[in-house]
């Protein structure tokens, strides 16, 4: 069993990074300089953004529809020109923290879900895809609560 995780595609966010502080404040996105490492998780990268850099604070929609539906505060780094894909293998910014996995059916319904701690998450993740009723699996930052990155059968 094979499992892939990739970044949210940057040309989504791609029109946000023209605009000022007051066009991004319209939209409800805030621009930030990253302070610290880790702090400050990519959704494009799946890694941790360099402390100087540059990145967006906005509200992502993770699942539109149904009881599930969910939204939440991310941050996307600005300039990265494609989504990081990882084969088998998670991705810093998901490695170095505690995740809640919830995994989900064709029908967008919750049927397992776990809490593992940091250098846990493959495990857990082969876990949930064990069970052939799970078509994908959203990982959130377990602290938090926000959405991390989308783990898909590969």
């Amino acid at each position: 069993m094979t499992y892939r995780i990739t970044g949210l595609d940057p040309a989504a966010f791609a029109p946000l990074s023209a605009l000022d502080d007051a066009g991004l404040a319209a939209r409800g996105v805030v621009r930030m300089t990253v302070t610290d490492k880790p702090g400050f998780p990519c959704r494009i990268t799946l890694d941790d953004a360099e402390p100087g850099a540059s990145v967006l604070l906005l509200n992502h929609v993770s699942i539109a529809a149904g009881p599930y539906a969910a939204r939440h505060a991310i941050f996307v780094s600005a300039g990265p020109a494609e989504a990081a894909v990882y084969e088998d293998r998670v991705p810093p910014a998901l490695d170095r923290r505690k995740l809640s996995l919830r995994a989900f059916d064709s029908d967008d319904l919750m049927v397992d879900a776990l809490l593992v701690e940091p250098g846990a998450a493959d495990g857990a993740i082969r876990r949930l895809f064990d069970n052939p009723a799970v078509r994908y699996i959203h990982a959130h930052n377990a602290v938090r609560g926000c959405f991390a990155a989308a783990v898909e059968r590969a």
